[in-house]
């Protein structure tokens, strides 16, 4: 049963995103990205999931950074985000854009990744819901791909009309950020809402 709360986070994350009032005010740290976020029909029985994937706005057509996010409610009033690789990259990439691609998209072709999961909080801010997530463990989010093992730092606050994103990539041996939301979080407008 997926319950009110839980849709209303589904469809403030459904949608595509831009942050280009930012990257025009502050071109040196930030990149001028398309965010897309779209529902897909994993987990459907008690989750909400989203195919995510982002694109320079100079390169659209070489999405990047591909992955599921799950959003779940693991025990009354307490909602979970739960990250997945997708192993057929190549075969969905630009599915953000083109629902399509995602056709073949299934759960034997996804996988946890163990350590990437969120806690979510929920706040009336301004008589506005906003969402906003914590790491639910101590342990570092890694995983590996190409038999390179990465560490990243995930995060987001979402409301209806705004998404924060945290992400960053980080090195495991000094802790310190490699890419992503170095100096802060990258600002989203929603462009167009996905339906739930």
């Amino acid at each position: 049963m997926i319950s009110p709360t839980l849709k209303t986070l589904g469809s403030c994350l459904a949608g595509e995103f831009t942050n280009q009032e930012q990257a025009i005010d502050d071109p040196l740290w930030y990149v001028n990205l398309r965010l897309w976020q779209r529902p897909v029909p994993l987990f459907s029985a008690d989750s909400i999931s989203l195919y995510a994937e982002q694109a320079n706005i100079l390169k659209l057509d070489y999405p990047y950074r591909p992955r599921i996010i799950r959003l779940r409610e693991t025990q009354p009033e307490r909602i979970q985000v739960e990250y997945y690789m997708v192993h057929c990259a190549d075969a969905v990439r630009g599915g953000g854009a083109n629902p399509a691609l995602l056709e073949s998209l299934n759960e034997a072709n996804i996988e946890f990744l163990p350590g990437c999961t969120l806690d979510v909080g929920l706040e009336l801010v301004d008589g506005c819901e906003e969402f906003t997530t914590t790491p639910a463990t101590d342990r570092a989010c890694t995983f590996t791909s190409e038999g390179k093992t990465f560490q990243v730092f995930l995060g987001f606050t979402v409301t209806a009309t705004k998404l924060l994103t945290y992400d960053k990539g980080i090195n495991p041996e000094d802790g310190s950020a490699l890419w992503g939301a170095i100096m802060g979080p990258f600002r989203y407008r929603k462009l167009t809402n996905f339906s739930i």
